[in-house]
């Protein structure tokens, strides 16, 4: 147990998305993570926020995908990319 919260520490993300591609997991992961981090240099260059807040939010999220809503807010996105992947233009 990790932290004593009973969740199955940081593999438990894989074990919910188990019955996906590992390689499309890392691409969605690799581009959602590339999207905010571009969008974040932009806010901070435009003024909008500044690099303490910034740092601070990105340590909440790194906290908050650690936590036991984790595993959660992971399958809550990718059910939302794979239900985006679906729609044809």
């Amino acid at each position: 147990m990790v932290g004593g919260r009973g969740s199955a520490g940081p593999c438990a993300p894989r074990a919910v998305l188990a019955d996906r591609p590992r390689g499309e997991l890392v691409a969605i992961s690799l581009s959602v993570v590339l999207l905010l981090a571009i969008v974040l240099i932009v806010m901070i260059r435009g003024g909008s926020i500044k690099a303490g807040p910034a740092v601070v939010a990105a340590l909440f999220g790194f906290f908050l995908a650690s936590s036991g809503l984790g595993p959660t807010i992971s399958k809550v996105l990718n059910e939302i990319g794979a239900s985006i992947s679906k729609i044809n233009f």
